[in-house]
């Protein structure tokens, strides 16, 4: 999981450089569909191991038919929220570095669980406390000493909101169906979605997708479909508090990465707004002491996904 991590992190890097060349809807386009295709190809391969075959055989039509359903409502629902938090991150991205970019999605982590609460979802004092430190850090990457917040920072952040949104979509239609397959619906809604305000809004020639390449496979096949597959294989066998606090170590490589290959520098008042975000995300994914023989209804939760899986 760490590796995932470390790949999304640097996935920043990709995303930034890859605008020097192609639009940013047209670079969510063919990220999108690389990634789909991919994960496609991967499920293909898994599906024919016999004992997933042995599993599909036993489903009854009836039960194909209702999988087939809940697939193409999860990769409409999941897709359309994918594409707006991805393209808003890469509007954003256009104007703000990629480290500082890393953090303001990784509130995403700290939204879910307020957001949750809409839903009936249950919401601990770690998530409050989260919710605080993480609006603290905001105020101290985004907002200037004139209380000015750029319009980059402001995109990035409804993009998190939209993050946040397509979370809880995926803990919905999870449960219900394949992971893989899901995951590769939403990017082929996303992809196709992306593609149409392409269309209307910017130009594409071979010479860009050309010099874009590098970064559309990387965000494709890297950040989509490989770093996905390992958060699937490490949370098999990892702490699900564990594996939510490696994993949110994805903004820390995205800074680490924007200052190894870009040169980029954060001020003395950005860096501490990211420690405090960081912070944030951590204390937000504490899990909430619980009484002796009462189980964690977060954990119950990722038990029934990983069954799914």
């Amino acid at each position: 999981m760490l590796l995932a991590a470390i790949i999304w992190g640097s996935a920043f890097v990709a995303q930034r450089t890859g605008l020097d060349s192609i639009g940013p809807f047209y670079f969510c386009t063919f990220r999108s569909f690389t990634g789909s295709l991919t994960l496609f190809i991967v499920y293909m391969i898994i599906s024919r191991k016999s004992s997933v075959k042995a599993i599909n055989d036993e489903i009854s039509e009836e039960e194909k038919k209702e999988e087939r359903k809940t697939l193409i409502k999860g990769g409409l629902v999941c897709g359309t929220l994918i594409f707006f938090a991805m393209n808003m991150q890469q509007v954003g991205l256009v104007s703000v570095d990629a480290g500082k970019t890393g953090f303001i999605t990784a509130l995403y982590i700290v939204l879910v669980p307020v957001i949750g609460m809409f839903f009936k979802h249950k919401t601990s004092l770690f998530n409050w406390i989260g919710v605080a430190l993480g609006v603290a850090g905001l105020y101290l990457l985004c907002v200037t000493s004139e209380f000015h917040i750029e319009k980059g920072d402001l995109i990035i952040l409804t993009g998190a909101v939209f993050w946040a949104f397509h979370i809880l979509s995926i803990n919905h239609f999870a449960p219900k169906i394949n992971a893989v397959k899901l995951t590769a619906a939403q990017f082929f809604v996303a992809g196709i979605i992306s593609m149409i305000f392409a269309l209307f809004n910017e130009t594409l020639s071979f010479e860009a997708v050309y010099g874009a390449g590098f970064s559309i496979l990387y965000t494709g096949i890297m950040s989509t479909a490989i770093a996905f597959t390992l958060q699937v294989a490490g949370q098999k066998y990892a702490n699900p508090t564990a594996a939510s606090m490696v994993l949110s170590t994805e903004a820390l490589w995205a800074v680490v990465f924007g200052f190894l290959i870009l040169g980029e520098r954060l001020s003395a008042r950005e860096t501490a707004g990211c420690i405090i975000m960081l912070l944030a995300v951590v204390i937000s994914q504490l899990p909430t002491p619980q009484k002796k023989g009462e189980k964690n209804e977060q954990d119950l939760e990722n038990s029934k996904l990983k069954e799914n899986l």
